[in-house]
C-alpha cells in the first residue's frame, strides 16, 4: 500500500514541522486571547463559543509549556486531514469514480492540496475555533453523505451523530449555522420534504440545541451581547467591489489554486455527491458577500477550503494522469512548496530580510511576522516593572496588544483603555476613575501617551525593551508608569 505508507509519512513529517515552528514562536494575539479564555473558565465568551477555552483548560491548569499547548491544535490538523483523506474515498465510491483514479491517489492528492495550502499551516500550530470548525466540517460531510442513503436515515445511531456534531460546531464557533445550513439542504435534496416528518431529524435537532445551551444562558446573562456584536461585526461598511477582488485574491494567495482545483472536481461529479459541495458554496459565498463589507478575514473560510479538499483531490488525481496536466500541476506543487517553505522562513526570521524592523520609535512598514516575537519578554519584564513600581495592572490602548501581555503578565490584570466594550472589560472591567497602571506600547502600533484630559494625569517612561530576531533589530516595547486615570480615552496612533 505504498499509497497509503506515503499518506502517513507525510502527515507525520507536517505534524514535526508544525511542532517545530510551534516551539520556536510566540504566541499570536488570536491564541492567546483563547488560551485566556481557559485560563478563565465560562459558559461562555464576548466574541466566541466556549469550546476553544474548554479543551485547553486542563492543559493551561497544568501550567503547559507553549510548545505542549500548540500539541493539540497540532494533533486537530492530523485529524482533519485524516479525515479528508478517507473522506475522498467515499465520496470517490459514491461518485462511481474508482475506476477511473486509483482510491489512495485521489486520497493523497487531496492531502497534498491541503498540506500545500500556505495559510492552513497557520490553523496547525495555533488553536483557532476555525481549526475546531475544520475538523467538524470533514466530520459533518461524512455524516450527512451516511444519512443521505435511505436505509441508514431509518437508523437513530447517525442522527445522533450528526446532533453530537452539529452541537460540537455550534460550541466552537458562531459561523457553524453554515455548515449546518448545507447538511440541511443535502438532506432535504436526498429525501424531500418528508423528511421533516422524521423523528429522528428531531431528535438530533433537539440535541445540537442541549449542547449549545450554554452559550444561550450566558448570552441571556450578559444582555445578548455576542449576538449583538456578531450582528454588528458583520454588517461591516459600505459594499464596494474591490474589496471583494481582494479577499478573492488573497485567498488564491492563501490557500492555493490546488484546493481551488476542487472546483473543477466538483462540477464533474454527478448525483447525491455533488451536493456536499454546498459545505464549501454556502460558507464561501457569505464569506466573500462580508468581504465586500469589509468584514472577512481570510482564516474565516479556511473550513470551507478543507471541504473542497476531497473534491480537489480527485479532480487532481484524474488529471495528473495526462501530460498537460501533470506538468500544470507538477509547476503549481513546487510553487505552492516554496511559499509554504517561504512563509515558515518569514515566521521564523520575523519577517527579515524583506519586511522592516529596526531601531525607529514607530514601525516604518508593517510587518505581521514581527507580532510573533517579544511578547513573552514583554509579558515577562511587565511584571517586573509593575511589581517595583507597586502598580496593580497593565493597561494598553488597543485590544489587540492586550491578549499576549495577559497571557504573559499573568496574573496581573489589563485594561483596554480605548471606549469599546470587549472581552477585558468582562475579565479587568474598566480602569477605576484615579487608577494606576503599568502602560505597554508597542512600535508596530504605537499611541501618543493618554495624558488628562483623555487619560493619565500623568505618566512617566520607566524603559525601552528592544525585540531582536536573530541578532537583527526587530522593534521595540515602551513601558510607563502612569498615575491618575481621568477617563474619556481617545486613543491617537503615531504617524
Amino acid at each position: 500500500m505504498p499509497g497509503l505508507f506515503t499518506y502517513r509519512s507525510l502527515l507525520w513529517l507536517l505534524f514535526a514541522v508544525h511542532f517545530a515552528l510551534g516551539s520556536a514562536l510566540g504566541l499570536t494575539v488570536d491564541e492567546a486571547h483563547y488560551l485566556l479564555y481557559a485560563l478563565h473558565p465560562a459558559l461562555s465568551y464576548f466574541d466566541h463559543p466556549p469550546l476553544v477555552g474548554w479543551l485547553q483548560w486542563p492543559l493551561v491548569a497544568w501550567d503547559a509549556p507553549i510548545a505542549v499547548l500548540r500539541l493539540l491544535p497540532g494533533l486537530l490538523w492530523l485529524a482533519t486531514v485524516a479525515g479528508v483523506y478517507h473522506l475522498t474515498h467515499r465520496l470517490q465510491a459514491a461518485a462511481g469514480q474508482e475506476a477511473t483514479v486509483p482510491v489512495a491517489h485521489a486520497g493523497l492528492w487531496a492531502v497534498l492540496a491541503l498540506a500545500l495550502a500556505p495559510l492552513l499551516h497557520l490553523l496547525g500550530i495555533g488553536l483557532l475555533p476555525d481549526s475546531l470548525l475544520m475538523l467538524w466540517m470533514v466530520l459533518l460531510m461524512g455524516q450527512t453523505l451516511t444519512l443521505m442513503d435511505a436505509k441508514a436515515a431509518q437508523q437513530p445511531l447517525p442522527w445522533v451523530l450528526l446532533g453530537v456534531l452539529l452541537g460540537l460546531a455550534g460550541l466552537s464557533k458562531y459561523t457553524a449555522i453554515l455548515p449546518a445550513a448545507a447538511v440541511a439542504v443535502c438532506l432535504l435534496a436526498a429525501h424531500g420534504w418528508r423528511l421533516l416528518g422524521h423523528v429522528w431529524l428531531w431528535v438530533a435537532s433537539a440535541l445540537a440545541l442541549a449542547m449549545v445551551l450554554p452559550v444561550l444562558v450566558w448570552n441571556a446573562q450578559n444582555d445578548w451581547v455576542s449576538f449583538a456584536y456578531q450582528t454588528q461585526h458583520g454588517k461591516g461598511g459600505a459594499w464596494q467591489g474591490v474589496h471583494l477582488v481582494q479577499f478573492l485574491l488573497l485567498q488564491l494567495v492563501a490557500y492555493g489554486v490546488l484546493l481551488g482545483w476542487g472546483v473543477v472536481g466538483w462540477w464533474a461529479t454527478r448525483g447525491r455527491v455533488r451536493w456536499l459541495g454546498l459545505f464549501f458554496a454556502i460558507p464561501f459565498a457569505v464569506h466573500a458577500l462580508l468581504a465586500g463589507g469589509g468584514t472577512s478575514l481570510p482564516h474565516w473560510t479556511a473550513p470551507a477550503w478543507v471541504a473542497l479538499a476531497p473534491f480537489a483531490g480527485m479532480a487532481l488525481a484524474h488529471h495528473v494522469r495526462q501530460k498537460m496536466g501533470r506538468l500544470c500541476i507538477g509547476a503549481l506543487v513546487l510553487l505552492q512548496a516554496l511559499a509554504c517553505m517561504v512563509l515558515f522562513g518569514l515566521m521564523l526570521s520575523g519577517g527579515r530580510p524583506w519586511l522592516g524592523g529596526g531601531a525607529a520609535e514607530v514601525a516604518e512598514q508593517p510587518n505581521p511576522f514581527a507580532d510573533l516575537h517579544g511578547w513573552d519578554h514583554a509579558g515577562q519584564r511587565a511584571l517586573v516593572l509593575a511589581h517595583s513600581q507597586q502598580l496593580p495592572a497593565v493597561a494598553v490602548q488597543n485590544w489587540t496588544l492586550a491578549s499576549r501581555l495577559g497571557w504573559y503578565a499573568k496574573p496581573l490584570p489589563v485594561h483596554v483603555l480605548e471606549d469599546r466594550f470587549d472581552q477585558f472589560d468582562i475579565w479587568a472591567g474598566d480602569l477605576p476613575q484615579g487608577g494606576n497602571a503599568l502602560l505597554v506600547d508597542w512600535s508596530y502600533m504605537a499611541y501618543a501617551l493618554p495624558l488628562a484630559p483623555h487619560g493619565f494625569s500623568q505618566c512617566q517612561w520607566l524603559e525601552t525593551l528592544p525585540v531582536q530576531r536573530w541578532g537583527a533589530p526587530l522593534g521595540y516595547f515602551r513601558f510607563y508608569a502612569c498615575y491618575g486615570w481621568v477617563g474619556a480615552p481617545q486613543p491617537t496612533l503615531l504617524q
